[in-house]
């Protein structure tokens, strides 16, 4: 069964509500199974197991924050063993120019750097799904899009 793993930090719970948003975008396509995990809580293998990989992080000074940089830095011990596994990524913010999109392009950079299809989106919200303050309905929505449009690709792919 394809398996898409989400994994996401979280403190004020912003990042979290859009986590859960993205699960459910992911559930949205028959047939995925979908795990969620926290970023102090996974493990580099974690990565080794699944079709599909979506990083959240909140944003601090422009960048992610330090268990999902963490988490990052560990994962070295799979790289070369995550080509070709699909990606992407969101984030939540303080304010409207806190750094969110460098947030969301420095999480997607090491998914490149690992060798993965990373998704972006034509119609805003290019290198994902961010929100500023808590998730309204609408980062809500873009949350759910970005799940169900990565689990469709997995989906395409593992056919």
């Amino acid at each position: 069964m394809p398996t898409i793993l989400v994994i996401y930090d979280s403190a004020s719970g912003n990042t979290e509500k859009m986590a859960h948003a993205v699960v459910e975008g992911v559930k949205g396509v028959e047939g995925m199974k979908v795990v969620v995990k926290k970023a102090d809580q996974a493990s580099p293998e974690d990565l080794l197991n699944t079709d599909g990989i979506i990083l959240g992080s909140p944003c601090y000074f422009g960048q992610m924050s330090a268990k999902m940089k963490s988490f990052i830095d560990k994962s070295l011990k799979v790289y070369r063993k995550l080509d070709g596994k699909v990606g992407a990524a969101f984030t939540s913010s303080g304010s409207s120019v806190s750094g969110a999109e460098t947030t969301l392009l420095s999480l997607v950079e090491a998914m490149l750097i690992h060798g993965m299809v990373v998704m972006g989106r034509s119609e805003g919200m290019h290198y994902g799904a961010a929100s500023v303050g808590p998730p309204d309905e609408k980062i809500v929505d873009n949350c759910k899009d970005l799940g169900l449009r990565i689990a469709n690709t997995v989906a395409k792919l593992t056919k």
